[in-house]
């Protein structure tokens, strides 16, 4: 099913929906996971975002990922693979109308693509304006694009993104 560009004011409960989907994963994948974070515009309070859980799973070993890979597809989960980011792996999660709900991006912990990452979720916090700016693109995006345009709405952001994750790098290591 083509994904369906939908943007929705923060909801309170994606906190919850998270942990509770982390706590699975953490079942799902036992003792390699070190730690799981929400990530993306839904671990952002009060901005515009796809009603999707990102999260980031971080774990000890990234190739034991691809032996435990059956227990993420017995949560829902298709797996991607890398999904052309090498060292990654990707799991989607739909519901039972289809509809993405979560996503989990693997890495082995304290590589430079968590550190990017969680770079990118904490400055957004720390930077309110950041984060409304944010916002206010995506919602334009939502509104001026066609409604499965998706590959047109990730080209949108992507300079916004990249300028953001410089600063928030930068300021991460202040």
């Amino acid at each position: 099913m083509p994904i369906k560009i939908e943007v929705i004011p923060h909801d309170p409960t994606w906190r919850d929906q998270f942990q509770q989907e982390s706590e699975y994963i953490k079942q799902a994948l036992g003792d390699i996971v070190t730690t799981i974070h929400h990530i993306g515009s839904t671990s952002i309070p009060n901005i515009y975002a796809k009603p999707v859980i990102d999260m980031l799973v971080e774990v000890t070993d990234i190739t034991q990922v691809d032996q435990r890979e059956a227990a993420m597809i017995a949560l829902g989960y298709e797996a991607m693979g890398e999904m052309g980011l090498p060292g990654r792996r990707y799991f989607r999660k739909e519901n039972e109308q289809g509809i993405r709900t979560h996503h989990a991006h693997t890495y082995q912990q304290g590589t430079s693509e968590v550190k990017r990452h969680l770079a990118f979720r904490d400055y957004m916090i720390a930077h309110p304006e950041a984060a409304q700016a944010y916002s206010e693109l995506k919602r334009e995006l939502a509104e001026k694009l066609d409604i499965y345009d998706i590959e047109g709405y990730m080209d949108g952001k992507d300079a916004f993104i990249k300028e953001m994750e410089q600063r928030a790098i930068a300021w991460s290591k202040l």
